[in-house]
């Protein structure tokens, strides 16, 4: 099993930034990769950045040069978010992968851009 929790969310201005971090418990050595999802009210959960166990990314188009995944060891993944927008608003969710499948998820930290 392997546990996520997220935090670095928060309210910004647009235009501003935010920084969230994903910590990994468990079984992490089973991890190969993980990513971030959000959800905006009303919507479907979509993806927004990736990070594989070898360090390549994948960042969703809608937030390409925007954002950028990272991460410092096995265990801790972040997302980079900047120029926000009010559409960036949403519930975002660090997932973890197992054998190419994202099987384990956090809560979610939630994200409010608005003036």
């Amino acid at each position: 099993q392997v546990q996520l929790v997220e935090s670095g969310g928060g309210l910004v201005q647009p235009g501003g930034s935010l920084r969230l971090s994903c910590v990994a418990s468990g079984s992490i050595s089973s991890i190969n990769g993980m990513g971030w999802y959000r959800q905006a009210p009303g919507k479907q959960r979509e993806f927004v950045a990736a990070i594989t166990r070898g360090g390549n990314t994948n960042v969703a188009d809608s937030v390409k040069g925007r954002f950028t995944i990272s991460r410092d060891n096995a265990n801790t993944v972040y997302l980079q978010m900047n120029s926000l927008k009010p559409e960036d608003t949403a519930v975002y969710c660090c997932a973890a992968a197992t054998l190419g499948v994202y099987r384990y998820w956090g809560q979610g930290t939630q994200v409010s851009v608005s003036s």
